[in-house]
């Protein structure tokens, strides 16, 4: 079968997908190693048996919800290509919005930061890849995300960061100038509204209790003791809970808190300064 007549193929069965005809091409130049741009003008070209049976087998899972990220197990973000698995969630680019906050409160080459729920270890690498005099430690309660986050580390040379077991602060010993963290905040009843390929993710790192909340007080409450004076906490939330997440930062003493959104202009993050009166 020529690339012509397998994309119109794959293209009706991605029908339910956002944009059916790049996935398609996505995965195209995947299997056969080919640009995008060579594909779309090489339609003649024939495809080998062997690439025709996986380009199907891909083309199944995609139709059945399963995120690409997870299909080549990789994702970029910050524009470093991590290694992802079932065992970790899909880096979003408006997770990015945090690392940039993050970079705008340091002012030092000596600093240490810890990431919170690090994952694959996406906002700890972005960040240690940025200046390498900065000790970044990533924590996170799952041993399996742990071992990917430590894969990417060694994948990238990024000598300059730490992982850890760790559920939020309870094996955590040392206090830090920034604490940075994308923690679950999506509430059970909210999980429904989602496309099914959220499912695919681990939901313990999606859903919190207390209408989504409950990881992010256990964060805010107990951070301060983990600060150095004038420390910095930055905390992803979803769009809805802003004012809530701002709330929280006020009652634990918080201060020069602000809000800001994502690329979609949805609120996003919330940061404040340790306060110590």
């Amino acid at each position: 079968m020529n690339i012509k007549k397998w994309l119109e193929k794959s293209i009706n069965r991605l029908s339910s997908v956002d944009n059916p005809k790049y996935e398609s091409e996505f995965l195209l130049s995947y299997v056969s190693k080919c640009t995008r741009s060579f594909i779309i003008g090489s339609d003649d070209i024939e495809l080998t048996q062997k690439q025709y049976k996986y380009l199907n087998y891909l083309i199944y899972r995609r139709s059945l919800g399963e995120p690409i990220a997870y299909i080549i197990k990789e994702k970029e973000f910050w524009s470093l290509s991590l290694y992802v698995s079932y065992d970790t969630l899909i880096p979003r680019p408006d997770t990015e919005i945090l690392v940039e906050k993050v970079l705008s409160k340091i002012k030092s080459s000596s600093v240490l930061i810890l990431d919170l729920g690090t994952g694959c270890g996406a906002i700890s690498l972005a960040l240690a890849s940025t200046c390498s005099s900065w000790n970044v430690i990533g924590i996170d309660k799952s041993e399996k995300a742990l071992t990917v986050a430590r894969m990417n580390a060694a994948k990238l040379n990024i000598k300059n960061v730490t992982f850890f077991c760790s559920n939020w602060f309870s094996n955590v010993k040392n206090k830090f100038n920034i604490i940075v963290s994308n923690p679950p905040y999506i509430s059970k009843k909210e999980i429904k509204f989602f496309k099914k390929d959220i499912f695919f993710e681990p939901l313990n790192a999606l859903i919190s209790d207390d209408n989504g909340l409950s990881d992010i007080k256990n964060i805010v409450k107990n951070a301060k003791n983990y600060l150095f004076h004038g420390g910095w906490l930055l905390i992803e939330h979803g769009w809805k809970q802003k004012l809530q997440v701002q709330d929280l930062f006020r009652q634990y003493n918080f201060v020069e808190i602000e809000s800001y959104q994502d690329y979609g202009g949805n609120d996003r993050v919330t940061i404040g300064k340790k306060y110590d009166k």
